[in-house]
């Protein structure tokens, strides 16, 4: 048997797949890498989406205005998932930060 990684021998269990430890975490870090930038750029802006809503939402519901959400860099372009209320109040979320655009001046955020 090979190792999976660097080719090597295993000397050791017949179900042994990696020579070392250092072999099985490079491996495992390949296979889990986000594999195209789009990707990566994506994970990137909903990170920074949920830092900003997270920093600015420390009691659980915060409405502030649309400019200071655009001033931090936020990219209402990106979200997770989309929920839509039985009275019509339409919420995206950015993992458990969710915001409403009340008006062209002021957003509601809000935690789930």
């Amino acid at each position: 048997m090979e190792c999976m990684e660097c080719g090597e021998k295993i000397i050791g269990r017949s179900d042994k797949k990696f020579c070392n430890d250092a072999c099985r975490n490079a491996y495992n870090n390949k296979q889990n890498k986000d594999s195209t930038n789009l990707m990566r750029n994506v994970n990137n802006k909903l990170r920074k989406n949920y830092r900003i809503l997270s920093e600015i939402n420390t009691e659980g519901k915060t409405k502030i205005p649309k400019k200071k959400l655009d001033g931090l860099g936020f990219d209402f372009n990106y979200f997770t998932n989309l929920k839509i209320y039985k009275n019509g109040s339409e919420y995206k979320f950015v993992y458990d930060q969710g915001y409403k655009i009340l008006d062209e001046d002021f957003v509601l955020i809000v935690k789930n």
